[in-house]
């Protein structure tokens, strides 16, 4: 990756045009190719850009150019559709390039694997006398996110989300009726489990006999969120 600070014009010509006068800004040259002009405003958001894929060609400036301040014009140009974005270089205040090398990408904390795996060791936080059955219940529907029994030993299905909707809701129903009709787990309940629940969901939930439980991510994990709980 290669970071330029420089007072800089900017000039996109292509289905739409624009024109960004001259001013001190970040142009970030990377490895894919693409080419992203910030200010420092915006936050992520770049003023203009290209995508790859797209080539960058350097040159002097021309005569008119150069009398304007110009000591540098960069032209980049993409290869299909032929928009080309075009940096007026009037003064490089910075220019260092870096090898990041490959990234292993996002990961994200948090996801219904991470819930479904922890809720699976910490069962007991369903209620006193939870016991695990399995994770990841086949019906054939669709997993089951966990088969659980409660005190009584009754089946319990649980289904696991980050942020419960209404959608989650009518999937753990559909799995309830096709369970129910199985004579070896019925009579089966519901518990609908995530990190927050909207009130349509736990009102749709309630009503169908489902159980709704707010699951705390950190506490599960060991990590004082910083939020005071009231239980």
């Amino acid at each position: 990756m290669r970071l330029v600070i420089a007072r800089c014009s900017v000039d996109y010509a292509g289905r739409l045009s624009a024109h960004l006068p001259l001013a001190t800004r970040l142009l970030v040259v990377k490895a894919d190719g693409s080419v992203l002009v910030h200010s420092d405003s915006l936050s992520y958001k770049p003023l203009n850009w290209m995508s790859p894929p797209c080539t960058l060609a350097t040159a002097d400036p021309d005569a008119e150019q150069a009398a304007a301040g110009v000591v540098e014009v960069w032209t980049v140009t993409h290869k299909k559709t032929e928009d080309r974005l075009v940096v007026s270089i009037h003064e490089v205040l910075h220019d260092s390039a870096h090898d990041l090398g490959v990234d292993p990408g996002l990961q994200k904390d948090g996801v219904e694997s991470h819930l479904q795996a922890l809720l699976a060791e910490q069962i007991e936080l369903l209620g006193d006398g939870y016991r695990l059955v399995r994770r990841e219940y086949m019906t054939a529907i669709g997993p089951v996110d966990i088969l659980a029994t409660d005190a009584s030993g009754s089946s319990v299905a649980v289904e696991l989300k980050r942020r419960g909707d209404i959608d989650g809701v009518e999937q753990l129903t559909r799995y309830l009726e096709l369970m129910n009709r199985d004579p070896l787990l019925a009579p089966v309940t519901g518990v609908f489990a995530a990190q927050e629940i909207k009130p349509q969901a736990r009102t749709l939930a309630e009503d169908r006999g489902i159980r709704c439980v707010v699951l705390d991510y950190d506490a599960m994990k060991g990590v004082d969120s910083g939020r005071p709980t009231l239980f």
